[in-house]
Order: structure tokens, then sequence, then C-alpha cells
């Protein structure tokens, strides 16, 4: 009788056992199913940006994506290195604060598999001078403080090429082109390149060099107005697209669509040219 009574006991517990571990399966199918068919985890968007405009512009854009169904998430950086190291390392969904000849220079430089997902604005970067009020006014062998990123320069000598100041060799790709590119130099303009993009208002402001060329985004974000302060801006059909750049493969998820779309939307490109006057311009490319 015990023996029986041992062995039913037995096969109770085993079946027991058994149909628990079918129903946790069950339901771990039925949860990853849940999660890759749109569950919680699939509407979370985290985006890495620079405080301005990028970081202002996505606040502007956070309800238009609430009624999609997405909960966007900012994550803001001071720097032009960390926001890429961050999406390569899955902390981020996207970032959104370079352009794409930096975009492509980065990919490069540290192999980063990534994928434009499209262009959002320009910010025409600008010369700006406590000496002189215009470019004409520049005397000779005047120093032009720039960014030490390498990225920009191709773009700030174009810039100057056009305003007639400099020539670049012939043949030369202009957005790879470099202070050893430069052909001509009528006014022998000394160029120093060793400052941090970021803390180029602050030098300006301290008054130093002859001019200094700033981007956009770091003008705003000292009080700046580049359309007033500026002696001098790019023009608007610059190719420096800053774009929302995402893991190689994200650029087709459902959510990395919505947030292009609504960047792209009427509503965000009217803030945009609102807010900024034409220091910030919308594209749709």
């Amino acid at each position: 009788m015990k023996k029986w009574l041992l062995a039913l006991l037995t096969a109770l517990a085993v079946f027991a056992l058994a149909a628990c571990g079918g129903g946790s399966e069950g339901n771990n199918e039925e949860g990853n199913g849940g999660s890759e068919g749109g569950g919680t985890e699939d509407k979370e968007l985290v985006v890495g940006a620079s405080n301005v405009p990028h970081a202002i512009i996505l606040e502007e854009a956070k309800p238009l994506l609430e009624e999609k169904g997405y909960e966007l998430t900012i994550e803001t950086f001071q720097d032009y290195v960390l926001p890429n190291q961050a999406l390569a390392e899955e902390e981020l969904d996207a970032n959104y604060f370079q352009h794409i000849p930096y975009f492509e220079s980065q990919k490069k430089e540290h192999g980063y598999d990534f994928a434009n997902a499209g262009g959002i604005h320009i910010e025409p970067i600008g010369v700006y001078s406590q000496k002189y009020k215009s470019l004409e006014e520049l005397p000779e062998g005047a120093t032009i403080l720039m960014s030490s990123s390498v990225a920009d320069h191709g773009r700030i000598l174009t810039m100057l090429e056009k305003q007639g100041l400099i020539k670049l060799k012939e043949g030369v790709n202009k957005e790879e082109a470099t202070i050893e590119d430069i052909a001509e130099n009528e006014k022998n303009l000394k160029f120093d390149y060793d400052y941090e993009a970021a803390l180029l208002p602050q030098v300006y402001q301290n008054g130093e060099g002859d001019a200094v060329l700033i981007n956009s985004n770091y003008a705003i974000d000292a009080g700046l107005n580049p359309l007033e302060d500026a002696i001098a801006l790019e023009e608007e059909d610059s190719p420096y697209v800053n774009i929302i750049a995402v893991r190689s493969g994200d650029e087709d998820s459902e959510k990395i669509k919505a947030l292009v779309e609504v960047l792209r939307s009427e509503e965000i490109q009217s803030f945009m040219k609102e807010e900024w006057g034409g220091s910030v311009v919308p594209v749709s490319q």
C-alpha cells in the first residue's frame, strides 16, 4: 500500500512539473510574440541629440509622436563623439545632431555600421567677429579661428571660397578639403583650427582672433543670433544636412519611419522657421 501511494505521488509530481514547464514555455512564446508585434518596447523611442536646436525640435515633436503611439525620450549630449558611441552601443535607437559628411567620416574612422534614416534640417555655419563688420574688412594676415573637427574644414573652406577670400586647388573634393588644399590666399589669412567646436562661441565672446567660424547649433545655444550677429552666413543650398542616424537595418523600422515623418511634417517645419527665422532651415530629403 505504501509503495503504491508513493508511486502515485511521484507520478503526480512529475506531471505537475511537466505542466508548469509547458505553461512557462507557452507564456514565453506569447510574450515574445507580443513584443515583436508592437508591444511596449517597440513603442519606446530613445534619441540622442545636441541641446540646440535638435533637442528643442524633438521636444516639439513629442506630442505628434504620442499621437502615433510612440513615447519619445531625449538624451542630450554636449559633444560630437559620444552620441555615435551611444548609438553603436545600443543605448539609443537613433541620434540627431550630425551632418552627412561628419556621419560618413565617423563611419569610416570607427567602422560604425550606421544608416542615414533621412535629412531634417540645415544649420548654416557663420563667420563672427568682434573687430570687423564684414569679410571685406578683414586685414592682411587676419587670423581665422575654426573647429578642430576635420570633417568641418571642407565646409568652412568652401564657404570662404564662395565669399571670395580663398581659392581651393582644382579638382579637390571640397567636402574633404583641408588647409593644405588652399591654392590662393590673397589676404594671407592664417587659420587656427585648435579649438573644440563647442568652445568657439566663448572664444568669439572673448574677442580672440579676427574672425571665428561657429556652427549654428553652438551659436544659438550661446545666445547668438546667426542672422543678426554673423558677418557672413553659409548659403541655404549647403549639402551639410543634419540627419537621423540609426544602426543599419533600423531605418526600415516603423518607429524610425514615424520619427522622420513627424520631423518632416508641416507642423515641425513651420516651428523651425518661426523659432529660428532662417538660421535653422528645414529640408525634406
